[in-house]
């Protein structure tokens, strides 16, 4: 009985020590996970959770995010998840989204995964209209996206109409111009050809180069008012501080870097910041809700600490992902190496092949028209013998008619003609007799030249046919195949080698591999240049080409500022926007902002 007892207490003892627990579904941006989280779990426990099961280490930039009453708001690391203002009702929602931006991708995303993510959110947010971006640089993106995803252009395989089913371009782009969708795809499809060589990751990281330039690209935006109650708009992002013109949000009007501000705080609705130069007054802006200073106040944190990280020295933690990274896009610059030689043989092998059955086809082809030739030289040759006979014989029988005729004519010359009828009727026949004897003599004459010519052509037809035989003779007699196993050239000694056995391959580093390899990044800066130059020139192209095609009146806002900019000039990139903005002493810039 005790002990009865004391296990029913002992199983209601470990059913009291389980932990409650309640169901979260985390969306990235290309899957969807749930997880089973502990009621005392706080942001940070989540977070973690979801970054090891993407085994992403690039954190600092991404964030779980959700909405209150249409406002975006992110988890607080340090705060209970259930403590947040957020749904109760399970699965508890958020998206696992890029947070923060850097200032330049190819140099701060380490991992692929972290530019994975970052690339298929900056695409949703060009699709979405959420960043704005020109028709041509629109194609060109597009143009990437597709590298992504399909790899190397091949003509048997991406026919006309593969991308018909693929959201490329900004609807907005697609109605601008009376261009169908076949259009935008021979266009796209043009560019996508150019990239042939390009992984994944590359195309992506082009992407992401580009679209970085773009002037939205990475400002949260937010609706303020100054001291005088003019309505503005704030952007953060980050290189600092902008405030722009709510119906412009391409071009601000002012901006202050992270690197000239010193203190951000906020009182109810009222922002204050403080510049690093203590002699200029601080300067106020209200916001629309207090739930809005919150989130203005995180995001000014963040990309703040991240603008003075990136100014100095990498951790440790990030060396070792930079040297990684390095480590992995070596194994993999020489693995797509080794697959293009490979390639490159096949291809060979498959042309050679190619050539040899084109060559054999050919050979047969000449044998059987040389046989053909052979057997009308010789069905020739048997009738013009067969005609010289039947002509020799010919003149032969009329010489001996000939010759019967002369003696007839003698024999009647030689009788005796009594009379002066019978002498007349004897001339007239001796007269026919000579004339006929002059024809059946030129008859004679003709046959036998007639039987010379045939024998001549006779010999002419033997010698086509002897040469016909010679020819065939060749082709048959001539080497089919060339040698299948030609010795290799060596591989440059600079060049890691390989040996095929069988279906396996053995690969060999060596150190002048990664030399190599350096100095080949190197020169990627060297031509950086000239390609940028070669991508504006067809960028310009592609511009100047469907010009003609575009309907004005369907223009956006937007549209209008950017052709303004372009016609102004305004081709610079971001950055150099920025730092025009900040020539200007930061106390006028201030003075400025108040008098808006």
């Amino acid at each position: 009985m005790a002990g009865a007892i004391a296990s029913r207490m002992s199983f209601s003892s470990l059913k009291r020590k389980q932990p409650k627990t309640f169901t979260v579904r985390i969306v990235t941006m290309d899957a969807e996970m749930e997880f089973n989280c502990e009621m005392k779990w706080k942001g940070k426990d989540l977070f973690d959770l979801v970054c090891r099961t993407l085994g992403l280490r690039e954190t600092w930039f991404f964030g779980l995010q959700y909405t209150i009453k249409d406002t975006v708001a992110w988890l607080k690391m340090d705060k209970k998840v259930l403590d947040h203002d957020v749904s109760k009702e399970e699965p508890v929602t958020f998206h696992f989204l890029a947070k923060f931006y850097p200032e330049n991708a190819e140099e701060e995303l380490v991992q692929e995964i972290t530019q994975h993510l970052f690339f298929l959110q900056v695409k949703k947010q060009i699709l979405d209209e959420k960043i704005y971006c020109p028709p041509e640089a629109s194609v060109l993106l597009a143009s990437y996206a597709v590298q992504a995803k399909y790899g190397d252009y091949d003509p048997s395989v991406h026919k006309r109409g593969f991308l018909a089913q693929e959201e490329l371009l900004p609807k907005r782009v697609i109605n601008l111009y009376q261009m169908t969708p076949e259009m935008w795809e021979e266009r796209i499809t043009a560019w996508y050809a150019e990239h042939r060589g390009r992984a994944r990751d590359e195309a992506e990281m082009e992407y992401l180069k580009i679209a970085q330039d773009l002037e939205m690209y990475g400002v949260n935006y937010f609706a303020i008012r100054n001291k005088k109650g003019t309505e503005l708009l704030l952007g953060v992002d980050a290189l600092g501080l902008h405030i722009y013109d709510p119906e412009n949000r391409l071009t601000p009007k002012i901006s202050f870097p992270w690197n000239e501000i010193r203190n951000i705080s906020y009182s109810d609705k009222e922002f204050t910041i403080k510049p690093l130069d203590k002699k200029i007054d601080v300067f106020k802006f209200n916001s629309s809700k207090l739930r809005v200073n919150k989130l203005i106040l995180q995001l000014c944190i963040g990309n703040h600490d991240l603008f003075m990280r990136r100014r100095k020295a990498d951790s440790l933690e990030v060396q070792q992902m930079k040297a990684q990274a390095r480590e992995e896009k070596a194994r993999k610059q020489m693995e797509r190496q080794r697959l293009a030689r490979e390639k490159q043989m096949r291809e060979e092998a498959e042309r050679t092949r190619d050539e040899l059955e084109r060559r054999l086809l050919q050979m047969k082809e000449e044998a059987t028209m040389a046989n053909e030739a052979l057997m009308r030289s010789e069905e020739t040759a048997d009738l013009l013998a067969e005609k010289a006979q039947i002509t020799e014989e010919e003149a032969k029988l009329l010489a001996q008619k000939a010759a019967e005729a002369e003696q007839e004519m003698q024999r009647i010359k030689a009788t005796a003609i009594r009379t002066e009828e019978e002498k007349r009727l004897m001339e007239q026949k001796v007269l026919e007799a000579e004339v006929l004897a002059l024809k059946m003599a030129e008859e004679s004459e003709r046959r036998a030249k007639e039987a010379d010519q045939l024998k001549q052509d006779l010999q002419e037809a033997r010698e086509a046919e002897r040469r016909a035989k010679q020819k065939l003779l060749e082709i048959t007699t001539k080497p089919t195949y060339p040698p299948m196993n030609p010795i290799p050239a060596p591989l440059p000694p600079d060049m890691p080698s390989f040996n095929l056995i069988g279906d396996s391959l053995s690969f060999d580093f060596k150190d002048t591999d990664m030399k190599r390899l350096s100095m080949e990044i190197e020169k990627e800066k060297v031509e950086y240049m000239e390609k940028s130059k070669h991508l504006q020139e067809q960028l310009n192209e592609l511009k100047t080409e469907i010009e003609a095609l575009k309907l004005k009146e369907r223009e956006t806002a937007l549209d209008i500022l950017h052709n303004e900019n372009s016609d102004r000039g305004g081709t610079s990139s971001k950055h150099n926007t920025i730092k025009k903005l900040t020539l200007q002493s930061a106390k006028s810039r201030v003075a400025f902002f108040e008098e808006l």
